[in-house]
């Protein structure tokens, strides 16, 4: 999804249009469905109630970690306030089948959805790093005696800067051939408000055919990849934006029975990754010079 990032201060402090206009739509319908403030009353109690309880017990956290105040203290005021919150939840409570269970099964469902996101995105990158080649290893072999060498440059994303790009295995297997410059990039988000162009790229020479850039962005830089391969060529590294070609590795995820998630939410999680945003427009590749490259992974 789109965020912007509306502080310069605070890390947290996001806007996400989409997610706006799921709430306009979500308050409209709920609106349209009770008919009443008094048939609300039921879901807006139980929503506030419990609200309090969860805040009070992060509060816990916060009061112990953060401010490294006494655990007696910290458990105390928890079990102080939390002791208010649980009485006022459970006088709330008994109006559930009179709109409470609309609050607890919207909240049940995103807390399906974004949990089932995490721990699917966890289980695709064990499952690409498991299987993945050492990049080191890798490059030495491939250097020894490759065959086809291209004039151009080839820019291969990858997340773990260690192991062989998919794309990059794909490209050799059925195409055969090698590019003069290839360029295993790796993006990273710092939790800074801005990063100077001094720190934007940090390049490492590998072979004589192969380079490792990364590229550092903070949280209110709106990342364009291309503009800041440019930099390379203060260390070295000549990236021509005509004559360089984005190779891009797309993970088909499919479930199994038996993995890392129960099935229902391996289903989901195939689901929101067919729908969810590529890179290409996120980091601004041109269009014309992206060659995406599919792979299946089993989770």
């Amino acid at each position: 999804m789109d965020i912007k990032y509306t502080s310069e201060k605070e890390v947290g402090q996001i806007y996400m249009p989409a997610v706006n206009w799921i709430l306009l739509i979500g308050v409209v319908a709920a609106v349209l469905a009770f008919r009443s403030s008094s048939a609300l009353a039921g879901a807006y109690g139980i929503a506030v109630t419990l609200t309090m309880v969860i805040t009070t017990t992060l509060t816990f956290f916060v009061v112990r970690n953060a401010w490294k105040l006494p655990l007696l203290l910290a458990v105390a005021a928890t079990v102080f306030f939390l002791g208010i919150d649980v009485f006022l939840f459970a006088g709330c409570i008994i109006k559930f089948f009179d709109g409470g269970w609309f609050p607890l099964v919207m909240g049940l469902s995103l807390f399906a959805v974004m949990t089932t996101w995490s721990k699917g995105r966890s289980l695709v990158v064990e499952t690409i790093k498991r299987d993945g080649l050492d990049l080191a290893s890798f490059i030495a072999s491939i250097e020894a005696g490759h065959n086809h060498l291209i004039q151009r440059t080839a820019v291969y994303a990858v997340a773990n800067p260690e192991t062989v790009p998919q794309a990059l295995l794909h490209n050799m297997k059925h195409n055969q051939v090698l590019h003069e410059k290839n360029i295993i990039m790796t993006v990273k988000f710092e939790e800074v408000p801005w990063v100077s162009d001094k720190h934007r790229v940090k390049v490492e020479k590998i072979s004589e055919h192969f380079w490792q850039v990364v590229v550092t962005y903070d949280f209110m830089n709106t990342p364009d990849v291309p503009k800041a391969l440019l930099m390379c060529q203060q260390h070295g590294l000549d990236v021509p934006a005509f004559e360089t070609t984005y190779f891009l590795s797309r993970e088909t995820v499919m479930p199994t029975p038996g993995g890392g998630m129960a099935q229902w939410r391996e289903i989901m999680f195939a689901a929101m990754t067919r729908n969810s945003g590529g890179i290409v427009e996120f980091f601004h590749l041109p269009d014309n010079s992206v060659v995406e490259l599919g792979t299946r992974v089993q989770i």
